[in-house]
């Protein structure tokens, strides 16, 4: 798909900087601008597009459809809403609030809040860019499995007791839910592509830096022998190893690019750029305003063991994804 793009920037490597790509310099200057340009284009074309639909889901019709679904369909419906829903972690516990109050039940509620940090079309495109089609949408798969896997345990557990008192007294209202036209949604798509390329645009810059420099001079012998498929342990370590850390996917996805070339297993990869997005301490730290310890770990215990299942799966069908 791309590449002219990657003949391109080549061409300025080895022409106006004057560098070899049989170098370790040249290699990591020719992946920093690549997956920079490459990243962005798709970047743009996915948050256009899913801000467009998601223009019809806005969070108080999100509320309403999911006041009405229960059951597996509930927990499913929650789990898909919660890819075409904006992926900042700042924004979980004003959704939590008002699920909970609008009477969503608390599974469904966890359903929505895990699969939303973990699949959107930011990760999806850069994804795409970096592995395939074939791995993005298992990628999605997996994501909405584990949201809607969670969700069910959590309301099997029936933990409504965790949630704080207060929750359960907040009166938030109803919104009225904006009417828009074609054109109303379009401007909110493109107006969507620039805030948000605005905001990540310094996590991406680290993150292609960061899979640059693994790239041209990170030791491949020993991140194979140590991270690769064949290290039963390796999925568990990366997962345990993301959780207390903060980024988005967007940040850990150029590094893991650059870390599955050099041999680490796709599902270690896979594994640690899930835990970094779905249980980041900052996102715990706000989760705790409105749940109690107990609900969290058990959170936490559910997500961390089914990411971790999502790891060995990447890794037993790697050859049929790359």
């Amino acid at each position: 798909m791309f590449t002219w793009l990657d003949n391109l920037i080549t061409l300025f490597v080895e022409g106006p900087l004057g560098l070899s790509r049989a170098t370790a310099l040249g290699d990591s200057v020719h992946f920093f601008f690549f997956d920079v340009i490459k990243i962005i284009i798709l970047l743009s074309f996915m948050i256009f597009t899913i801000s467009y639909i998601r223009s019809y889901f806005p969070p108080e019709r999100t509320k309403q459809m999911l006041e009405k679904v229960g059951g597996l369909k509930g927990h499913i419906l929650g789990a898909l809403l919660g890819i075409v829903t904006p992926f900042c972690s700042c924004s979980s516990v004003p959704i939590f609030i008002g699920f909970v109050e609008a009477g969503v039940p608390l599974g469904v509620t966890f359903s929505f809040l895990i699969t939303s940090p973990i699949v959107n079309e930011a990760a999806f495109a850069i994804l795409l860019a970096s592995f395939g089609w074939k791995l993005a949408l298992l990628y999605v798969v997996c994501g909405v499995a584990v949201g809607v896997i969670g969700g069910i345990l959590i309301g099997v557990l029936k933990l409504e007791s965790q949630v704080e008192e207060y929750v359960y007294q907040m009166q938030m209202g109803h919104a009225d839910i904006p009417d828009m036209t074609s054109s109303d949604r379009v401007h909110f798509a493109i107006d969507q592509v620039k805030e948000i390329i605005e905001r990540i645009w310094l996590f991406l810059l680290i993150g292609i830096g960061l899979g640059a420099a693994i790239h041209g001079w990170a030791p491949e012998a020993w991140l194979s022998a140590n991270a690769g498929p064949d290290n039963p342990l390796a999925v568990i370590f990366a997962t345990a190893v993301a959780i207390p850390l903060y980024s988005n996917a967007l940040g850990t996805i150029p590094i893991a690019e650059a870390l599955i070339m050099k041999g680490v297993g796709i599902g270690t990869a896979i594994a640690f750029m899930m835990a970094t997005t779905a249980l980041s301490l900052p996102e715990m730290l706000l989760l705790r305003k409105v749940i109690k310890p107990k609900l969290i770990s058990v959170f936490v215990a559910i997500v961390g063991t089914s990411i971790i299942l999502v790891g060995y799966l990447f890794n037993a069908t790697a050859h049929l994804l790359i």
